[in-house]
C-alpha cells in the first residue's frame, strides 16, 4: 500500500456554526442519544456551546444525578450515530450549509499542498453525516480529522488530528501549517492551546470584536467571498 502525497497545509474546519447551520437538529440528536443510552428522554436542557459530544452527555448526565461512567463513554459513539441517523431528514429540512462553504472548499482544494479536514466535537461519523446532507464532504479527508472521540477536552483534538495527518501524509504539521477556521471563542482557544493557526468567521452567533477580544487576529465576515477565505486561509499559516 503505497503512502499518501505530502501535503505542506493542513486546514481544519468547524462543523457546526461555521460549515452548517444545524437548524437545531445537534441539541434534538442529544437528547436523542441520551434517551437511547438511559432509557428515558432527558427533562434538563441540553446545552452545547461548543463542546465535544462527551462532554456534553457528561453534563447532561450530571444534570439528570447520573454517573457518566466508562461504558457510557463506550456506548457514546453508536449511540450518538443512531441519533443523527434518525433525525437526518430533518436536518436538510431545518439546516443548511452555509453560503460560500461549498466554493471554499473547493477553491482551497484546488491550491496546491492543501490538505483539509474537520476538527469538532461530533463524533467523525457524525460530523460526516453532517456534511454530507448538504453535499460538503468532498475534499475534505475525514481519517485524518480530530472528532470527540478523540478527546473529551477541545484543545487537544488539533494535536489528534496532526498525528494522524503525519501518519497518513508523512509530513510534520505544527502550529505554522495548520489553520483552524471557526465561529466561536472555543476555536479559537482549541487552535491557540492545539497548536495552530486560526481564522475566525462571523458564521455563528459571535461578532468580529468577540472574536478578536479572545485572540483571533483575521476574522472574516462569513464564507461568501471565495478569494477572501483563501486568502485568509493561505496567509494565516
Amino acid at each position: 500500500m503505497s503512502r499518501a502525497e505530502p501535503r505542506r497545509l493542513f486546514v481544519l474546519w468547524d462543523v457546526d456554526g461555521t460549515l452548517i447551520d444545524n437548524g437545531g437538529v445537534s441539541k434534538e440528536a442529544y437528547a436523542r442519544g441520551f434517551e437511547i443510552l438511559t432509557g428515558a428522554p432527558p427533562i434538563q436542557p441540553v446545552v452545547t456551546d461548543g463542546r465535544t459530544d462527551l462532554a456534553i452527555m457528561r453534563a447532561l448526565f450530571e444534570g439528570h444525578g447520573l454517573a457518566f461512567v466508562p461504558a457510557m463513554s463506550d456506548r457514546l459513539p453508536a449511540a450518538m450515530a443512531a441519533a443523527l441517523d434518525a433525525l437526518v431528514p430533518r436536518l436538510r429540512e431545518r439546516g443548511h450549509a452555509m453560503p460560500g462553504a461549498s466554493a471554499a472548499i473547493t477553491a482551497l482544494g484546488e491550491e496546491p499542498d492543501v490538505l483539509q479536514s474537520v476538527l469538532t466535537g461530533n463524533i467523525a461519523r457524525n460530523a460526516q453525516t453532517k456534511l454530507s446532507a448538504f453535499a460538503l464532504q468532498a475534499g475534505l479527508d475525514f481519517e485524518v480529522g480530530g472528532y470527540g472521540e478523540d478527546s473529551e477536552v477541545r484543545t487537544e483534538l488539533v494535536a489528534a488530528a496532526r498525528r494522524k495527518a503525519a501518519a497518513k501524509y508523512g509530513t510534520v504539521f505544527t502550529r505554522d501549517n495548520t489553520v483552524l477556521v471557526g465561529d466561536t471563542p472555543r476555536d479559537v482557544e482549541a487552535a491557540q492551546l492545539g497548536g495552530a493557526r486560526v481564522v475566525g468567521v462571523c458564521t455563528g452567533r459571535f461578532g468580529e470584536a468577540e472574536l478578536r477580544a479572545v485572540g483571533a487576529r483575521t476574522v472574516l465576515p462569513n464564507l461568501s467571498d471565495t478569494a477572501a477565505v483563501v486568502r485568509a486561509v493561505l496567509s494565516a499559516a
